[in-house]
């Protein structure tokens, strides 16, 4: 599923995969244009921004509604596990959100609460462990096996089988007429999707700024309707990390690949404190852009994550 193109000759590697409109990136062949224009990444230029040669690789779909590796069910499955687990975990400080949720809802947390002892830790689990515990392995951010590729992301503990969600690409969402030329600057974290939405997942500068002040925004009394923690060091949801997945090569093969996920309006409230996307504008009312990254083999400890920066759609 994975194939490179001849080698050719990059600019510097932390911008021209990654802009907002793909004016950098290889033309694609005849079909439909190329769908991921950014995301990744690295933390900062890989070798002081020289010119590095590089063997370029593309993903191809035959279709865009082909291009799931799971279904979407699959994917809300396995978000509502983790979300569930992450907020019963930490239900000790979720007094002020239990008390705004409706009767029937708050009951079922209610139960849970009272079972655990008086003078129990607040949080009994790492965000890492409680992610162990439902999926079966741990994701972290280390220093990548790549040489000046800056830091990667791991499978730090356990397995993560092939279809598994492994990763998020968090981030504010921006619909293609909304303005993002000043976040876009410099900025290696823009992701593309096929509809031309862009997920902005820097976590520094005006871009940090932005997603703090929508998070703000959306806001209602305790209910947190995204999750911004991905920005500081103490992350709630330990999948938001998808920025950081550097790209595969030649002798590297992709073993996650993206997959864009609408979140349903059905989506419990007490849960969306750990999505790790806002909108830029409140001002449409639509699903909430999400992009998975997903496993196309099975990953082993100590392994780590590369995916396709560019897809063609065909």
């Amino acid at each position: 599923m994975v194939l490179g193109d001849p080698c050719e000759r990059d600019r510097d590697p932390q911008v021209e995969n990654r802009s907002p409109m793909g004016s950098l990136a290889p033309s694609p062949p005849a079909g439909r244009p190329r769908r991921r224009g950014g995301g990744s990444g690295r933390g900062g230029p890989g070798g002081g921004g020289q010119r590095l040669f590089r063997c370029r690789t593309l993903r191809y779909v035959p279709a865009e509604l082909e291009d799931k590796v799971v279904p979407d069910a699959e994917v809300l499955r396995t978000l509502l596990a983790v979300f569930r687990a992450l907020f019963a975990n930490a239900l000790p400080r979720q007094r002020d959100v239990l008390a705004a949720l409706p009767e029937p809802v708050r009951s079922k947390y209610q139960d849970l609460l009272s079972a655990q002892p008086r003078g129990a830790p607040v949080l009994g689990f790492t965000p890492q462990d409680v992610l162990y515990q439902t999926l079966g392995f741990r994701v972290a951010r280390a220093a990548s096996s790549l040489a000046a590729a800056g830091r990667g992301v791991f499978v730090a503990a356990g397995r993560a089988p092939r279809g598994a969600v492994v990763g998020m690409y968090p981030g504010t969402v921006y619909q293609k007429y909304e303005p993002i030329f000043f976040q876009s600057i410099g900025n290696p974290f823009i992701f593309r999707c096929l509809d031309g939405v862009l997920i902005d997942g820097n976590d520094k500068g005006i871009s940090k700024a932005v997603y703090r002040s929508c998070n703000g925004r959306d806001r209602l009394g305790p209910l947190r309707m995204s999750d911004s923690t991905w920005l500081t060091s103490e992350m709630q949801n330990p999948l938001a990390v998808g920025q950081y997945v550097n790209n595969c090569s030649n002798d590297r093969p992709a073993n996650v690949c993206y997959q864009e996920f609408d979140v349903p309006a059905s989506f419990p409230v007490e849960l969306r404190q750990y999505l790790p996307n806002n909108t830029y504008s409140c001002a449409q009312q639509r699903p909430l852009r999400c992009v998975v990254l997903v496993a196309l083999r099975d990953v082993g400890q100590g392994e780590e994550l590369f995916s396709n920066y560019y897809t063609v759609v065909s």
